[in-house]
């Protein structure tokens, strides 16, 4: 996006904190709007934020008071024993003359690490830098789990996936929302839609069924980590295309949520794989495995 595009989504999620006390879920979604609408990735799918986007998000005015919180936070890198190159990254970019032209900036493309230990140091007086580092904590933890998924058992999986899935669904209700989803009726049946794309024509409610769960039960929370997995790329790329592509009417979200379930199950078919509804159902929710987690963490 532009810097005019950013400033009024940054100006409109600002508005919307200083205007009210937000609820804990509230403040969740605009933390998330906030950091995630400035996050870029680049040709190798590699994640990463400009320092003066990530500026503005925190509230500093001057880019050389922002400059002093970032050398903390190479020296708190270095200190980690973290290659401070590769998490602080010098870069170029050119910015429009209001009389026409362009001058270069210097800016630094920082890792989520990088920005983590920048809203460490930043200023705890600001509300602002509290949300930043609950948010960048929560989601450098979710990366090294990501990191060593493949030194984790079933259950551990389970859990990570799920709680990434949480996450992403936030993401997927505010998009749902913008292009026109309102009720919540119409989310249900956009949730539906996107259920029929992935599982072959079946809806929450026939899931449920197949997999012989009660009426209260949440089927995200009874599916083992390759349908989990599934069900997270629904959503992530249902959501990216929902943004990306501007769609506006539920009737057209309802059609893009389909088209996205129905594009992973053919992928899924492609390759030789199991359909979503075939996998084993878990004898164990993912709330029993939390219970469990918990005790296991009270004994030790």
């Amino acid at each position: 996006m532009d810097k005019k595009e950013f400033d009024e989504r940054l100006n409109a999620l600002s508005e919307r904190v200083l205007s009210k006390a937000l609820t804990p879920d509230e403040e969740t979604n605009y933390t998330e709007s906030l950091f995630e609408s400035i996050r870029h990735v680049n040709e190798y799918g590699q994640e990463f934020w400009y320092a003066r986007e990530l500026q503005i998000a925190l509230e500093y005015k001057e880019w050389r008071n922002f400059c002093k919180v970032i050398d903390k936070a190479k020296t708190a890198c270095e200190s980690s024993e973290n290659t401070v190159s590769e998490c602080f990254v010098d870069v170029n970019k050119t910015s429009p003359m209001p009389n026409g032209g362009f001058k270069t900036v210097d800016d630094i493309a920082l890792s989520r690490y990088a920005c983590y230990l920048i809203v460490q140091n930043g200023d705890p007086r600001k509300k602002v830098i509290a949300l930043g580092q609950s948010y960048f904590a929560v989601k450098t933890r979710q990366q090294e789990l990501i990191d060593n998924y493949y030194n984790l058992n079933e259950d551990q999986k389970r859990l990570a996936i799920r709680k990434e899935m949480k996450e992403h669904n936030k993401l997927l209700v505010a998009a749902a929302k913008d292009a026109g989803v309102q009720s919540g009726i119409d989310y249900a049946i956009f949730q539906n839609s996107g259920y029929k794309g992935l599982y072959g024509g079946m809806t929450a409610k026939d899931i449920k069924a197949h997999k012989q769960l009660g009426k209260n039960d949440d089927i995200l929370d009874y599916m083992g980590h390759e349908e989990l997995a599934a069900n997270l790329f629904r959503a992530t790329q249902t959501e990216a295309k929902l943004r990306r592509e501007q769609v506006k009417g539920k009737e057209n979200a309802n059609q893009t949520h389909y088209a996205v379930g129905k594009e992973v199950r053919d992928t899924i078919k492609r390759l030789g794989g199991t359909m979503p509804e075939d996998l084993p159902t878990p004898d164990k929710s993912i709330k029993q495995l939390e219970r469990e987690q918990k005790l296991l963490q009270k004994k030790k």
